[in-house]
């Protein structure tokens, strides 16, 4: 059961519901993450712009985009994330081949590019919580800093950071949530991988 009711179209704020009829239009069906954020007014509106502003195209390579948002997804063990991850994955061409191995953790299938940006992913969710500032002010190493800076451009980058990131926050929100599957289940093996 979700933590927070599921609001209903018909009791959605006025100010959220154009966004949430957008959605619905593009999705062709109301999701239960946007009707558990409905129950604070006026975020909605902001927040489905700001989605599609980071998850749209955009300089950074679709597919390391996809990729590592599964793999936050993963990582953050929320089912509910990883169904919607995997269902836009997906239908922007990554395989479920693909999916498989990156659930399993053999990523040696993928570009060095993608290898990089998934072990940046994994940096940033599991390690950057527990590095202390004495350690590292940035939480990231320098080694890995500068194979970032290597490898993407500064657009790309901002973009790349700024994906990951949305994604830990959504996937602990979502699974916090404990939102019921609307998007279906994801691939077999990705899903055992919850």
């Amino acid at each position: 059961m979700a933590l927070v009711p599921l609001i209903p179209k018909n009791e959605v704020a006025a100010v959220d519901l154009p966004m949430i009829e957008a959605g619905e239009e593009t999705f062709g069906t109301l999701l239960n993450t946007w009707l558990a954020v409905a129950n604070s007014p006026g975020m909605f509106s902001t927040y489905l712009p700001f989605i599609r502003s980071v998850t749209g195209p955009g300089k950074l390579d679709t597919r390391i985009k996809e990729l590592t948002a599964v793999q936050v997804a993963l990582l953050n063990h929320c089912r509910y994330s990883v169904s919607h991850r995997c269902y836009s994955a997906l239908r922007k061409g990554v395989s479920e081949a693909d999916l498989e191995h990156l659930a399993s953790g053999d990523f040696t299938s993928f570009s060095d590019k993608e290898q990089l940006a998934l072990r940046f992913t994994r940096t940033l969710t599991l390690e950057l919580p527990t590095t202390g500032r004495e350690e590292s002010a940035t939480g990231v190493s320098a080694e890995l800093q500068a194979q970032l800076q290597d490898a993407f451009p500064p657009e790309e980058l901002v973009e790349f950071v700024m994906s990951v990131s949305l994604w830990n926050a959504l996937s602990r929100f979502h699974r916090v949530m404990a939102l019921d599957l609307d998007l279906g289940r994801p691939p077999a093996a990705v899903d055992a991988a919850v």
